[in-house]
């Protein structure tokens, strides 16, 4: 499979870069035609940093941000976006905050949780999502239900790819959308066009990386 893969760069910060592997892969929620390669990115500090410079641009002079609430494996991006925001010395509204980094939990009801020693930095704070991709909106809506029950205000939503422009009127901020893979798409799985086809799935596939088949 992985040398079906091609590599996609950012316009926006040349030192960005994806993996995209085309073929038919199931996730939790649908089925899409690409698996996208986030591994690098994740986890690997100088690729984050530049990923989360490009994020934090649209934040710097007009969010007020407390909390950034890391989601699929991002929490290395988190730490450098927070640390751009309160960057002392330039516009930022944010600078010289000291800005919370937090990963919620899962219960036995796939529920997002926090424990009470962490409430404190969800309860009435301003907070930023921060995730790895979006293609349905289904994690962003029990994020915000999560947000919701702990009274937290949702100040923005970054991603670095997103199918999605917007959420709720929100637009979600990503280095890489639709446009940078034209022909990406998502499709439930009683509507999946490829299973019609009678084309096998290559893997599954979730914020982790994948598992072929």
């Amino acid at each position: 499979m992985e040398n079906r893969m091609q590599e996609i760069i950012s316009e926006a910060n040349r030192k960005i870069k994806i993996g995209i592997i085309p073929g038919h892969f199931a996730t939790n929620h649908s089925h899409i035609n690409y698996y996208i390669d986030m591994t690098k990115i994740k986890t690997h500090h100088k690729i984050a940093k530049e990923t989360a410079k490009e994020l934090a641009k649209a934040y710097i002079s007009n969010t007020h941000i407390d909390t950034v609430i890391c989601l699929e494996g991002t929490e290395i991006i988190g730490a450098f976006l927070a640390r751009e925001l309160a960057k002392e010395g330039h516009a930022s509204i944010n600078s010289g905050s000291d800005i919370c980094v937090i990963t919620p939990e899962t219960n036995v009801n796939n529920q997002m949780i926090f424990r009470d020693n962490i409430q404190k930095n969800v309860f009435g704070k301003h907070v930023l999502l921060l995730m790895s991709s979006v293609s349905t909106g289904k994690t962003i809506n029990r994020s915000v239900e999560c947000l919701n029950y702990y009274n937290g205000k949702l100040a923005g939503i970054s991603a670095i790819f997103s199918a999605v422009s917007e959420y709720e009127g929100m637009k979600i901020n990503s280095v890489f959308t639709s446009d940078d893979l034209p022909h990406y798409e998502t499709m439930s799985a009683s509507k999946c066009t490829l299973c019609k086809a009678g084309q096998k799935v290559d893997a599954i596939v979730n914020s982790f990386g994948y598992s072929k088949i």
